[in-house]
């Protein structure tokens, strides 16, 4: 049965599900018109406030085109190659590459989210490799379903905002440790259960390959094709190089800036603890990239091959700026947060947080820029029912990662990576989105 309901979905998303910046801009006109309909707003306002919105993502898109950058150069070098060749060795046989590509992916997300999905998306390359019988468009599919634990992580900006001080809303509900939104029963029982059924439920879906297909084995061999071509051998040193080519062919200047950036971040971690955020992530996968690879003209030809990923990424997110731009300055995701609270109590109002943030988040996929909405809105609604303030907080933030798993914005490094198309892993997520609302649902209800 479970095949027959994955293998539906599979053929539905195969059909209807066009590419993911389409995607974005079908999903740009949704919002238009519901402004249209449901706030006050004019034809004119919405435009305006969709151009006043569309460059706010910049920065965030430079980072996530860095998260595959550094990812895609730091995968590329020899140690780093040989790792992952070693720990994907234990797979034999395509259940097990499954099983552990879900089970390295989840445990790096729950480490920081960007790590989590580069580190995912290679190791499941190298999988693929090692069990070429498995499904390729599963085993991406399974890295990236190991995403939706990350806002329950290391790396979740909600209940990390909160635990900070200065934060928005501390007049309001003062600072809220970790210790009540990560390490509290609710949100341990669903991370826990996730990394233990993920794994199992991935397995379950290989039944449904078997009359799917599996994808063109030509492309495996055309992603490791690309990695290796962005190969060179060393140069040797002679007289005959010129000052030119002996900087390029430098091992000295790739160790010196190397161990300049690793001195930073050393730095870091002293002075701000384990703060794993996406930036510091991108800097020491840049600068291992850069030792790694020996020297800078062998870190340069990796970084010719990886920049040819990010394209995706630097066209897509500004499009969705300006979808956030309409869905904050119109009031339409003031709204839509309303809806819930309206028909909520004190027992209910962590899941129809819940339920709002994932409906929301199809709108605004960003866990930062949703909280900065919806969390005024949700924290009261919490203070004025007498609701726990921390479970609607984690609520919240539940919401967001849940329906990033039929949300092609955040699956975008992953699958330009892996050379696929938004297509060729949403049915399989959409039985990872089906399942894991059970887990959530019981963790913020009965605990």
């Amino acid at each position: 049965m479970l095949g027959s309901i994955t293998n539906f979905f599979d053929r539905i998303v195969r059909r209807y599900l066009p590419d993911a910046f389409i995607f974005a801009i079908i999903l740009t006109f949704v919002v238009l018109v519901l402004g249209l309909v449901f706030t006050e707003s004019s034809p004119v306002d919405m435009v305006e406030y969709w151009g006043g919105g569309f460059w706010d993502l910049l920065e965030f898109a430079m980072q996530m085109s860095l998260v595959v950058v550094t990812g895609y150069i730091l995968a590329n070098s020899p140690v780093v190659k040989k790792s992952l060749e070693k720990i994907s060795s234990l797979a034999k046989t395509p259940g097990q590459a499954v099983v552990l590509v879900t089970l390295i992916a989840t445990i790096a997300c729950l480490i920081n989210y960007g790590f989590g999905l580069v580190v995912g998306a290679l190791f499941a390359i190298h999988v693929a490799k090692r069990v070429p019988s498995a499904d390729y468009r599963l085993l991406i599919a399974s890295a990236y379903s190991g995403f939706l634990v990350w806002h329950g992580g290391l790396s979740g900006s909600v209940p990390l905002t909160i635990a900070t001080e200065s934060h928005v809303l501390e007049e309001k509900i003062g600072i809220i440790p970790v210790t009540e939104t990560l390490f509290a029963g609710p949100n341990l029982f669903i991370v826990g259960s996730l990394l233990i059924t993920l794994p199992l439920l991935n397995r379950l879906l290989m039944k449904s390959t078997q009359s799917v297909g599996k994808i063109d084995p030509e492309l495996l061999a055309l992603q490791q094709s690309k990695m290796e071509n962005v190969e060179v051998e060393e140069t040797v040193y002679d007289k005959e190089k010129t000052p030119a080519d002996r900087l390029e062919n430098s091992r000295f200047i790739s160790y010196l800036v190397g161990i300049l950036g690793l001195a930073f971040v050393i730095y870091h971690f002293v002075e701000n603890g384990f703060d794993l955020n996406i930036n510091i992530v991108n800097f020491i996968f840049l600068f291992l990239g850069v030792i790694f690879h020996g020297t800078p003209r062998n870190f340069l030809n990796s970084v010719s091959g990886a920049v040819k990923n990010a394209g995706g990424i630097i066209v897509q997110f500004p499009f969705y700026a300006g979808i956030i731009g309409m869905m904050q300055s119109s009031g339409l995701s003031d709204q839509i947060s309303f809806w819930f609270v309206d028909i909520a109590n004190e027992f209910t109002l962590p899941w129809l947080s819940f339920m709002s943030a994932g409906l929301l988040n199809f709108f605004v996929p960003s866990g930062g820029g949703q909280w900065a909405i919806q969390g005024p809105i949700m924290m009261e609604a919490a203070m004025n029912l007498g609701a726990d303030t921390a479970k609607t907080a984690m609520a919240v933030a539940w919401g967001d990662a849940w329906t990033n798993m039929i949300q092609p914005f955040w699956a975008l490094p992953i699958l330009a990576i892996a050379g696929l198309k938004v297509r060729d892993i949403m049915g399989f997520c959409v039985m990872v989105l089906l399942w894991s609302f059970i887990p959530i649902s019981i963790g913020l209800l009965l605990f």
